[in-house]
């Protein structure tokens, strides 16, 4: 049985401005992209402090992919009913283009030049998809949403030989995911009037 490790303490960064007034469609979604990728790097954290071992820089990318598009997923669920079908799709484009740049930027840091932007944004494509087959009972993954997310992260360390990488995603990162994107969208993402 794995041991189960205390809940991960994880702040959103900035979601609140000190002006007042409307903010843009594509400001928020900055802030939503920006929250992602520090959440993405949190639970990475997390999780090698909890003794799951990532043996290579691609290993960790591979898995900050997996994370983001659950991430973006949670998002995007949290906005449906909330935006207009087109600002819906307009935030989750801008939020994936900000995640796709800092995820190319961090990989030519790490790996030197190369093409990074479309294979980020072709494995996040084709998890949304994947997850669109899932139910959101009152807009919250269902059990099958949560151990599909389980097993692609499982997939992508299955290398690195880490035992309860399923139960350890299940059990404790998913559910703090969706607790903290839940309160992202609330505190970023203003509903409007269809």
């Amino acid at each position: 049985m794995a041991v189960i490790s205390s809940r991960p303490t994880i702040g959103l960064i900035k979601t609140r401005w000190r002006k007042k007034g409307a903010r843009s469609l594509a400001e928020r979604a900055g802030v939503v992209g920006a929250n992602v990728w520090k959440l993405a790097l949190e639970f990475f954290k997390h999780m090698e402090k909890d003794g799951f071992r990532f043996g290579s820089d691609r290993l960790v990318t591979n898995v900050l992919t997996e994370f983001i598009a659950f991430l973006v997923q949670i998002v995007d669920r949290r906005v449906y009913g909330r935006l207009s079908e087109a600002d819906r799709a307009a935030l989750v484009a801008e939020v994936v283009r900000h995640l796709a740049a800092t995820m190319e930027n961090n990989q030519l840091d790490l790996f030197g030049p190369g093409e990074y932007r479309k294979p980020f944004i072709d494995t996040l494509n084709a998890r949304f998809g994947e997850y669109a087959e899932f139910e959101y009972p009152d807009g919250e993954p269902g059990y099958a949403c949560l151990r599909y997310f389980a097993s692609r992260v499982a997939d992508v360390m299955a290398e690195s030989d880490n035992r309860w990488v399923t139960e350890q995603m299940i059990d404790v990162e998913a559910p703090e995911m969706v607790r903290l994107v839940n309160k992202l969208v609330e505190q970023t993402v203003a509903p409007t009037s269809e």
